[in-house]
């Protein structure tokens, strides 16, 4: 099975239930699949999701600090 190489994210097996008229429900199943690309990882080419290539891609950020005093 093919899955993300850094969060293991995988396929999942979701159900979809018809509403009929009747009592009776049936419920088709269907794979999702999650969206894997190859990216480039310290060097190495590895299949990720592209969650993940958005989130490496990102830079952090820094935090603002207050320098004016509250009045008390």
């Amino acid at each position: 099975m093919r899955q993300c190489e850094i969060c293991g994210k995988g396929s999942v097996i979701r159900g979809h239930r018809k509403l009929l008229r009747g009592h009776h429900n049936p419920v088709n199943y269907s794979r999702k699949y999650p969206n894997l690309q190859f990216t480039k990882v310290n060097g190495r080419r590895v299949l990720a999701c592209a969650n993940c290539i958005r989130t490496q891609t990102k830079t952090p950020r820094t935090r603002k600090v207050s320098t004016t005093k509250k009045p008390a």
